[in-house]
């Protein structure tokens, strides 16, 4: 019987940090390309951009010539582990195993995000939009909309800002941004929750792993998270302790593919 009521509680943890971790657990996972890894190295091409030519008949046509390169991520193992004792499991139970796996799922996600922004700050293209000086404007997002254009980023839904919290906050006091007359009142940037919002073919967002003073733009594809492990959970019963130690797994890197699609936007925060 013991290890029946084992066995149901490593199934039923197991579950709730994974659903938990889809739920709440990384806001620039699905922003970013990625990648299934097999060994500690995920590698992501990065191919060229190529030019249409014309050709006279019966001619040879000119092949584009791409240039390909490659970039490599390399895995790191991380662990959020905790101990849940026996008595308090058997006096608490959910309540107690659901606040340890939302609370690991948080921690793994915090650190996938983490991951991503560190590639996005390390490869970023050296033209800064903005000020330190001042909060984001739509003028500086005009800038930014333009430059991404003029270096050919797709306009394909896939373009990405992430803010900070008070990033964010700034945006409301452009009234493009924040008010119905030119959003309607479906695609108010508080209606139904702080969420990601649409505005000149960005998606925008405010996350904490973000730091104040600089957000990042960037499109999907410029940025690569290979994952050689994800999330998994083991629980394993410590007698000594006379508890289950719960401890939750991922292995993952993350690495710049194009510095041409990832801008720093500065603000003053």
């Amino acid at each position: 019987m013991a290890n029946t009521i084992d066995q149901a509680f490593i199934k039923q943890f197991e579950a709730e940090v994974h659903l938990a971790y889809q739920r709440m657990g990384s806001k620039l996972r699905n922003t970013v390309r990625s990648s299934n890894v097999t060994g500690s190295v995920a590698r992501f091409q990065k191919i060229g951009t190529g030019s249409a030519v014309t050709k006279v008949r019966q001619a040879d046509v000119a092949p584009m010539d791409l240039a390909h390169t490659n970039v490599e991520a390399t895995m790191v193992d991380y662990f959020a582990a905790e101990y849940i004792d026996k008595l308090d499991e058997l006096k608490t139970n959910i309540n107690e195993r659901q606040a340890v796996a939302t609370s690991a799922a948080s921690a793994l996600g915090r650190q996938t995000d983490a991951i991503i922004i560190a590639a996005l700050d390390a490869g970023a293209n050296a033209t800064q939009i903005g000020a330190v000086g001042s909060a984001v404007s739509k003028a500086d997002l005009l800038t930014l909309f333009e430059t991404m254009g003029t270096a050919d980023v797709p306009e394909d839904g896939m373009r990405y800002i992430g803010m900070s919290p008070a990033g964010f906050a700034d945006l409301f006091n452009i009234e493009e941004f924040a008010s119905s007359d030119y959003v309607g009142p479906q695609n108010l940037p508080f209606a139904g929750g702080m969420t990601m919002k649409e505005f000149l073919g960005f998606k925008i967002f405010s996350t904490s792993a973000v730091a104040g003073g600089k957000n990042f733009a960037y499109h999907m594809t410029a940025c690569g998270l290979g994952v050689n492990a994800d999330v998994t959970t083991e629980v394993n019963y410590v007698a000594q302790k006379v508890s289950h130690l719960t401890t939750s797994m991922m292995s993952m890197g993350a690495i710049a593919i194009d510095s041409n699609g990832i801008y720093e936007v500065l603000d003053n925060n």
